[in-house]
């Protein structure tokens, strides 16, 4: 399903396809983490552990938007419906956790070779990472495209395993479809880049017609999915206390003077109280892989600037009576988060 050339272009990336159309890549918080050096803002965020995630799409070259703020090639991309005999969730699973393995190794420390061994990695964190417990099923592509979505979610669930899903929020039938089903991922993150359809259309440049109005349905959708800041069931991380939601994320990712100019600010805040997210996330543009080919080092914004983008974000929303306000912040990543109550960023029972 993926041709050769495009297969040996994501492996020059580092990523290890898996099946048909899915494919793993190690972040590198999970080399850092294995290494004692530092962790991810999911893992001080939300307490997930950064060296048991699995960093993987279900749909690695498959995607309506060519954003320009991509690293993935989009000029490759092979279209925005994943059509054909797709592999299973249980399939995507097992060869993910294999890919996954098969990426650490080099971090393993063979006790009895007398060859010099290079690795400074923990070897009872990577013995733990051989089972992740977490998916982030993000990475590349749009993984709602893939049909069988919510079975992976509810196989990874019945796995003891947590779920972070990322959409661009152009199938909110397939959120409908979750939610009627009962297999919404533990986290649900929605990346609105963009606070107007002009800028939308040049951001994103979507082969969709209607995506601003698709986004925009989504987010009206959040409301009815997210657990009303309860939070999840103690020793069940997968579900929360009110039958059939998860935790929902505003996700932004911000361009230098693209999409994260003052004159922006007020409409971000009217998506946001119309979309009642538990959480905002606010995360500065990094120029790697193929965006570097789109935007430059100069486009990314530095993390002082990105608290006073939040901070007046923050004042915007409490004009309209949005309470929330900065909860945490990891320098490192240019990542800061917004809530109610710094007390439901934690994931219970993981």
């Amino acid at each position: 399903m993926i041709p050769d050339n495009i297969k040996k272009l994501l492996k020059k990336q580092h990523y290890e396809v898996a099946g048909k159309h899915s494919a793993v890549q190690i972040c590198r918080w999970t080399k850092k983490s294995l290494r004692e050096e530092g962790v991810c803002y999911k893992e001080q965020f939300y307490g997930i552990k950064s060296h048991l995630c699995c960093q993987m799409t279900p749909a690695v070259m498959w995607c309506p938007n060519k954003c320009v703020h991509c690293w993935r090639a989009i000029e490759h991309t092979l279209g925005d419906e994943l059509i054909g005999d797709v592999d299973s969730p249980s399939e995507i699973i097992d060869k993910c956790i294999e890919a996954q393995r098969k990426l650490l190794m080099g971090f393993k420390i063979d006790k009895d070779s007398k060859k010099k061994q290079l690795s400074r990695a923990n070897q009872k964190k990577w013995k733990e990472a051989q089972e992740p417990t977490q998916f982030a099923i993000s990475l590349s592509g749009e993984p709602t495209v893939y049909e069988k979505l919510g079975d992976l979610i509810g196989e990874l669930h019945r796995r003891g395993k947590t779920s972070f899903l990322v959409t661009n929020g152009l199938y909110p039938e397939k959120l409908k479809e979750l939610k009627e089903k009962n297999q919404l991922p533990t986290q649900l993150y929605v990346s609105v880049n963009t606070s107007n359809k002009k800028l939308y259309g040049k951001f994103h440049r979507s082969s969709k017609k209607d995506a601003w109005e698709k986004l925009n349905e989504t987010l009206e959708l959040l409301p009815d999915l997210a657990p009303n800041q309860v939070g999840l069931e103690e020793g069940v991380p997968h579900k929360s206390k009110v039958e059939g939601r998860c935790r929902t994320v505003f996700r932004m990712n911000l361009v230098k003077d693209l999409n994260m100019k003052d004159e922006h600010i007020k409409e971000y805040a009217e998506m946001i109280k119309k979309s009642q997210p538990m959480f905002v996330e606010l995360k500065g543009f990094m120029s790697v892989g193929f965006a570097r080919e789109r935007l430059g080092y100069d486009r990314m914004p530095t993390h002082d600037e990105m608290k006073k983008f939040s901070k007046k974000l923050v004042e915007e929303l409490n004009k309209i009576d949005v309470d929330m306000k900065i909860l945490d912040e990891k320098i490192e990543s240019r990542v800061l988060v917004l809530g109610k109550n710094k007390k439901d960023l934690k994931i219970k029972g993981i």
